[in-house]
C-alpha cells in the first residue's frame, strides 16, 4: 500500500479540514505531518462547526485511527484544550488517536520567543500567529528542544527548567515588557502551570514509535491519508520567504513528517480556493484593496481560524498554483469556495505577471519585487447559488467553463468541487 497525500496549494486556508473529513471512511489512518496549532481546519456537520489545530481531521469518524506524527509540534496546553472540546462534543479521542513520541514540544518560552523575535522586527513583521512556531523549529533544528517522549522521563522537569532558563538569557537581551506579556489572556506564570498540568492529557494518550506505526500498517494493506497544514506557497524553501511558516508544507515533508519512503506516496490530492487568501504579510501579486476584495471577505467568512484575523483577499494566481502543483506532483484537484462568487458578475483569473518589460507565466524569485504585477483573463459569473446543488451535471455552465480552464493551465483534473462548508456539500466528477 502507498501513502495518499492531501495538501494546500495556495497560502493556507484552503479547507483542508472539511475535504479530510470527507475522505477519512475511505482510510484506515489519517495522519498530519508538519506544523502545529498555528493550523486551523475547520469542519461543518449536523449543524455544528469544528475547529482543529493539531489532531488530525479524521477524528470524528470512530474507526479510522488518527496520528500526529513526528513532524508535528504540539503545544500541550492548546492540545489539552482541543481534547477537551471534541469530549464536550460527545468524541472521545482516547480511542481512535495516537502520538508519535518524536514530535517536539512547543514550551511557554518558545511563545515567549515568537512575541520577542516578532516585536523586535518593528516595521518588518511576518505576522507570525505567536503560537511558538518558528522558535520550536528553531530548537529542533539545532537539536536542543524537547520531544513528547522526554515527558515519560525521570529527569524531564530538570531538562525542562534548563531550556527555559536558556531562552530566558535569550529574552533578557532584548528591551520586552515581560510584566505585560499575555499568552492567549493569560500571564506567562498562569499559561506555564496550565502547560505543565497539560502534560498529563498528553500522556493519557497512546504515545507511538510513528514511523513503525506507519510502515507496518502499509505492509499489513492498511490505506493511509497524510494531511497537510498550512499550504505550499508558505513552505519554508519554496513559499514566499521570508513571509513562510518555519516547516515544509510540501508532499516532500510526508517522508521526514511520517517517515515513510518516497516511492510509498501515493496520490497526492491538491486543494486550492477559487480566489486567493492569506493571512498575515508578505507578497499577494492578486491581493484586492476594493469593494470587490471585501465582498470576498464577508461572503467567505475570511477570518483566520486560529487567530481571528481578516485574511487578504484576490483572484486565483494560477502562476502560483501551477507551481505549487508542480512542487508536489498533484495528481487531483480539489476546488473550494466557488459557491463564495455565485453574485460576481465578471471573475478574473491571474494567468500570467507583468515583470518590467517582460511577461512571466511562472513563480519567480522575484515575487517579492513591487515591480510584479498580476495580468488578467476574465470570465462570465454564473450568478447562482450553488450551495444546494447536490450532481456535478446541475452546475451553471459560466462555473464549469472556469474549472475547464484552470484545468487546461495546469494539466491536472478538477477531480471533486465543493460548494459550501458541510461536508455534504461535496461534489465528485467520475474521471
Amino acid at each position: 500500500m502507498k501513502v495518499d497525500v492531501l495538501l494546500g496549494l495556495q497560502w493556507g486556508d484552503e479547507g483542508k479540514g472539511k475535504i479530510v473529513d470527507v475522505f477519512t471512511p475511505k482510510y484506515d489512518i489519517i495522519a498530519r505531518f508538519q506544523g502545529g496549532p498555528n493550523a486551523g481546519h475547520t469542519l461543518e456537520f449536523n449543524g455544528q462547526k469544528h475547529v482543529l489545530h493539531t489532531i488530525p481531521s479524521g477524528i470524528f469518524h470512530s474507526k479510522t485511527k488518527n496520528l500526529i506524527g513526528n513532524g508535528v509540534i504540539i503545544d500541550s496546553y492548546v492540545f489539552k484544550q482541543e481534547i477537551e472540546k471534541l469530549k464536550v462534543s460527545g468524541i472521545n479521542p482516547l480511542l481512535n488517536l495516537y502520538i508519535s513520541k518524536k514530535a517536539h514540544l512547543i514550551l511557554p518560552t518558545h511563545r515567549l520567543l515568537d512575541a520577542v523575535y516578532e516585536e523586535s522586527k518593528e516595521g518588518n513583521k511576518i505576522g507570525s500567529t505567536l503560537k511558538g512556531i518558528g522558535p520550536t523549529y528553531t530548537d529542533k533544528i539545532s537539536r536542543t528542544g524537547l520531544r513528547v517522549g522526554d515527558i515519560l522521563l525521570d529527569n524531564f522537569e530538570e531538562r525542562y527548567n534548563q531550556k527555559r532558563e536558556k531562552h530566558f538569557e535569550i529574552v533578557n537581551n532584548y528591551n520586552f515588557d515581560l510584566d505585560n506579556f499575555q499568552i492567549d489572556g493569560k500571564s506567562f506564570e498562569e499559561y506555564e502551570k496550565g502547560w505543565m498540568k497539560a502534560l498529563d492529557t498528553l500522556k493519557s494518550i497512546t504515545l507511538v514509535d510513528s514511523e513503525h506505526f506507519i510502515n507496518s500498517a502499509l505492509k499489513a494493506g492498511k490505506t493511509v491519508l497524510a494531511e497537510g497544514a498550512q499550504g505550499t506557497m508558505l513552505d519554508i524553501d519554496f513559499g514566499s520567504y521570508p513571509f513562510v511558516t518555519s516547516s515544509n508544507t510540501i508532499v516532500s515533508s510526508v517522508c521526514s513528517g511520517l517517515g515513510v519512503a518516497p516511492q510509498k506516496i501515493g496520490r497526492v490530492f491538491g486543494v486550492f480556493k477559487a480566489y486567493c487568501t492569506r493571512v498575515g504579510n508578505g507578497p499577494f501579486p492578486t491581493e484586492l484593496f476594493d469593494e470587490i476584495g471585501e465582498d470576498l471577505r464577508k461572503a467567505g467568512h475570511e477570518f483566520g481560524a486560529t487567530t481571528g484575523r481578516p485574511r487578504r483577499c484576490g483572484w486565483l494566481d494560477l502562476p502560483a498554483l501551477k507551481y505549487a502543483i508542480m512542487l508536489n506532483g498533484v495528481s487531483d484537484l480539489i476546488i473550494t469556495k466557488g459557491d463564495v462568487m455565485d453574485e460576481f458578475e465578471t471573475i478574473n483569473i491571474c494567468d500570467e505577471y507583468n515583470y518590467g518589460e517582460q511577461k512571466i507565466d511562472y513563480f519567480p524569485y522575484e515575487i517579492n519585487d513591487s515591480k510584479l504585477q498580476a495580468a488578467y483573463k476574465s470570465f462570465k459569473g454564473w450568478k447562482t447559488n450553488i450551495s444546494k446543488i447536490q450532481k456535478v451535471e446541475d452546475l451553471p455552465q459560466s462555473l464549469m467553463d472556469y474549472i475547464t480552464y484552470i484545468e487546461e493551465q495546469a494539466e491536472v483534473p478538477v477531480s471533486i468541487i465543493s460548494v459550501g462548508p458541510d461536508r455534504t456539500q461535496t461534489l465528485f466528477r467520475n474521471k
